[in-house]
């Protein structure tokens, strides 16, 4: 990250009034995005590779009245309806308002049964009454792009990780095409966040404002079991607690979610994102762990053994 983005996020983020302390703070900075924070609001620069048009459409959604309640409205950036600037180098940059996150040092506090209601709402917004065209869900294109890069991670020297590479690839061919974004998602879709998890919401206004949902770079149409994925995927393998699971999956059937049925067994609708989601996050734990030249720890070891699993 140059220190020249740093300061054009924090002179953007910066716009929105005189709060912001003398040295920006950098909140996040990976291949996917960059945010700095400015006293009361945040700027991101989005991926290089962003497709700019889309993410337009998915900000001009995001501050649709449709989502207030839902979805943590953009700020503007170039007038009422511009809510993206283009740094020098191409990259999408946007403003947001800032929100408390999630504590990451108290579990017992994690809002699953907020998450839930929140996929519920998100999920019963009809996409036809929304800006568009409202472009796919990138779940399944996401976890293409982590196995890409697996691929291309130096595995082989550490023997233990070829092992686990060579699993991962297990369970990424026992996947059907849609799930590989290889194919169009069955079905009509529903709105979609695309990237659930507990790091994707927020509180505002701070500190003790609702429960909101951030970050809709992959927001979109698709499978709706796709947001439900990622626990799922936990509780399969046994990193999530079955009571915890369950008052997830509770609540979001009690706010009428959409993605599985309102009773019975959930796992028809959630069996194959959830394997989805297991060998993305497997694949990106290698992708990690090759350069430094580790082998996997025991929670990313757990997820490697249920994508070997799945091709039994």
């Amino acid at each position: 990250m140059s220190r020249a983005l740093i300061r054009r996020l924090a002179a953007l983020s910066e716009a929105a009034g005189p709060e912001a302390p003398e040295t920006p703070v950098v909140l996040a900075d990976r291949p996917d995005g960059t945010v700095v924070r400015g006293g009361r609001t945040v700027a991101k620069a989005h991926a290089s590779d962003c497709d700019a048009a889309a993410l337009a459409v998915r900000l001009r959604i995001a501050a649709h009245p449709r989502l207030h309640g839902t979805l943590l409205p953009p700020l503007p950036v170039t007038g009422p309806d511009g809510y993206l600037v283009r740094y020098e180098d191409g990259r999408p940059l946007t403003r947001w308002p800032y929100g408390s996150p999630v504590a990451p040092d108290d579990p017992d506090a994690a809002p699953w049964e907020d998450a839930a209601r929140l996929l519920a709402r998100l999920h019963a917004v009809d996409p036809d009454t929304l800006p568009g065209p409202v472009p796919p869900m990138r779940g399944p294109a996401k976890a293409a792009r982590a196995l890409a890069r697996m691929r291309s991670a130096p595995a082989a020297a550490v023997p233990s990780l070829a092992a686990a590479a060579r699993a991962v690839e297990v369970g990424w061919a026992a996947l059907p095409p849609w799930a590989r974004d290889e194919a169009p998602a069955p079905g009509p879709g529903l709105l979609c966040h695309g990237d659930l998890h507990l790091g994707q919401l927020v509180r505002h206004p701070v500190p003790d404002g609702r429960w909101l949902l951030i970050d809709v770079d992959d927001l979109g149409v698709g499978e709706a079991g796709w947001d439900l994925a990622r626990p799922a995927a936990w509780f399969a393998t046994g990193l999530l607690a079955p009571e915890v699971w369950t008052r997830f999956l509770g609540a979001y059937r009690a706010a009428g979610g959409r993605a599985v049925r309102p009773d019975d067994d959930p796992w028809p609708e959630l069996d194959v994102p959830a394997r989805a989601l297991t060998v993305q996050t497997a694949a990106l734990a290698i992708a990690k762990a090759a350069p430094e030249g580790r082998p996997l720890d025991e929670v990313e070891t757990a997820l490697v053994d249920s994508c070997a699993r799945m091709g039994r």
